[in-house]
């Protein structure tokens, strides 16, 4: 078996689709999935999988039935960025959107908070790739509640069932969105604490990474435990097998791409598509301009 074989054969184990059975402690982020790469090696298939990455992409965009979301999350410093770079570099930029959700402002605050998510859904023939999402509202709220003080909700707040109402309407708009033909893909890139503090001291120690650093890094980073157990609750509420969580180990960026490629390439080929087959009296029209263009050369 070769290597990529052997590299997407591996991938099951980080597939999340049963929330219930979903343990983040049980998830390495040093892991490398013991098939003996190296970084040379990785970047070599990386490279590889980029060329299928574009043909079924050209499929998907050609069949006009389904669609792409990829959601990203991780703690800071965890690659969401890079990834997106790495991994979706060559692609037709005609069939991708990438969308990064900040804080909402005053307008998006009037609404429900699924709102701006779903008006940037992906068009189908389209992949939409979201960096942060609709979790940054069972995540960043979660672990400083008093956000929520200026969401204009009704009721009782930050109590168990407002959450619970909250992982039903994620759950209930992935679904929406899994029936309309649209492949949900969701990616945690699972990086330790450690690994953390030694990209942030990076962004410091370079210069040309200054600009990267945000001091709201290291105030998050005191609340790294109460953001583990908001990542543990959420995959645990809404992994499903029409939306399965990622676990992408991600110390190792080389490898954390890999996956993450590896993974969407799996997805798109699972809609089985094929080039879309004019009708015969289309057909007969092309060949006749084909003819007249033949005909020219003469």
């Amino acid at each position: 078996m070769n290597k990529l074989a052997k590299f997407l054969r591996a991938l099951d184990s980080y597939h999340v689709t049963d929330g219930d059975k979903f343990d983040l402690s049980k998830f390495n982020p040093d892991d490398d999935g013991n098939l003996g790469l190296t970084k040379e090696d990785g970047a070599k298939l990386l490279k590889d999988v980029k060329a299928q990455l574009q043909d079924l992409q050209d499929l998907l965009y050609a069949n006009q039935t389904s669609s792409m979301l990829i959601i990203l999350q991780g703690m800071d410093a965890a690659g969401k960025d890079g990834t997106i770079k790495h991994v979706m570099s060559g692609v037709n930029p005609q069939g991708v959107t990438v969308t990064s959700f900040k804080q909402p402002g005053p307008a998006e605050l009037q609404h429900g908070f699924l709102w701006r998510i779903h008006a940037a859904a992906p068009q189908v023939g389209r992949i939409a790739i979201f960096n942060r999402s609709q979790y940054e509202d069972v995540l960043v709220t979660r672990v400083h509640p008093e956000i929520l003080d200026h969401e204009h909700l009704p009721g009782p707040i930050n109590t168990p069932e407002f959450w619970k109402g909250r992982y039903s309407d994620i759950r209930h708009l992935e679904h929406y969105l899994n029936r309309q033909g649209t492949v949900v893909l969701k990616f945690f890139l699972h990086i330790s604490r450690e690994e953390q503090r030694k990209r942030l001291l990076e962004r410091l120690e370079v210069p040309e990474k200054r600009w990267k650093f945000s001091p709201s890094d290291m105030h998050e980073r005191e609340y790294w435990d109460d953001y583990t157990k908001a990542y543990q609750d959420a995959i645990t509420e809404t992994a499903r097998p029409h939306a399965p969580w990622i676990v992408v180990p991600s110390n190792h960026k080389w490898y954390a791409r890999l996956v993450v490629i590896g993974a969407i390439i799996r997805a798109l080929k699972g809609l089985n598509q094929t080039a879309p087959k004019p009708d015969p009296e289309v057909s007969k029209s092309l060949d006749d301009y084909r003819a007249r263009l033949m005909a020219e050369k003469k």
